[in-house]
């Protein structure tokens, strides 16, 4: 098998074939679909398993809007999966993912079997168009000032639980977010900045379990409680902590992340 490059009308993914449910993986804002290689032999094998390049990343065309908010990022996906002929999917959403997911599933709920969100980035909350957060301002500032090498070689190691115990862990994430660029990066900030993941999840309507990295110091584990509980009772699923894993908790513990996946998203694991 192994994941093959497709683009569709400017945005671009990678996909592995399958012939049961499509699982569709969003990734996070210092990443990009190749992020989701170490899952791509661990999930079942007749699963179809589409990890995209959100708009701006790779290969992708960025969006038109200089300040999206995340229901831009949901539109973009709802037309991706329109071009693919989707009508249902399984949605794995990993950190500023977790945004996209939500309000695509705040949209289309009709669209969307289960979602699973990782790693979850709550968003700032401010309103699009004034001011950024300090920390969305020092993204950008510092990719810009930095360039990307030097960029993720400061901030990458952080989403590794220990990288120096880890370092072929800690250098795949660095090399994935060396490939961040302006101005998709600069677009992800500044959705990041105005995103309501909480506001979102209120209104979900699909069976939704959360997964987090139990040593995650970037979207720290109450980000994702946060999250479980903001999720109706008739959905709210599973809950579950990746233990030894941080930010980037799929790629440092990929076989339980993996099977954590496969719980959730499966009538056994009770999500559906």
């Amino acid at each position: 098998m192994g994941f093959e490059a497709h683009i569709s009308e400017g945005l671009s993914c990678l996909e592995r074939a399958g012939s049961g449910p499509v699982l569709v993986c969003l990734h996070g804002i210092g990443s990009n679909g190749g992020s989701f290689a170490p899952l791509e032999d661990k999930l079942p094998a007749d699963w179809r398993v589409i990890a995209w390049h959100a708009p701006g990343y790779l290969t992708s065309q960025p969006l038109a809007q200089d300040w999206p908010e995340a229901a831009d990022y949901a539109a973009a996906l709802e037309a991706f999966l329109d071009r693919l002929g989707l009508d249902k999917v399984m949605l794995l959403g990993h950190s500023l993912g977790c945004l996209t997911a939500a309000s695509f599933v705040r949209r289309a709920s009709e669209r969307v079997q289960g979602m699973v969100l990782a790693c979850c980035a709550l968003g700032h909350g401010v309103e699009a168009g004034t001011e950024l957060s300090d920390a969305s301002k020092a993204r950008i500032a510092d990719l810009e000032e930095m360039g990307p090498d030097a960029f993720a070689a400061a901030r990458a190691p952080r989403l590794v639980f220990a990288p120096e115990a880890n370092p072929e862990v800690a250098r795949f994430v660095t090399d994935g977010m060396a490939q961040v660029s302006m101005p998709g990066y600069g677009q992800a900030a500044r959705m990041l900045a105005s995103g309501r993941l909480l506001e979102d999840l209120a209104h979900c309507a699909v069976p939704a379990s959360v997964i987090y990295g139990a040593e995650d110091v970037i979207t720290p584990p109450l980000s994702s409680h946060k999250a479980h509980a903001a999720i109706p009772d008739a959905y709210r699923r599973e809950m579950v902590a990746i233990q030894g894993a941080g930010h980037a908790a799929y790629q440092q513990c990929p076989n339980e992340f993996a099977a954590a996946v496969v719980r959730c998203l499966t009538p056994e694991g009770g999500s559906s």
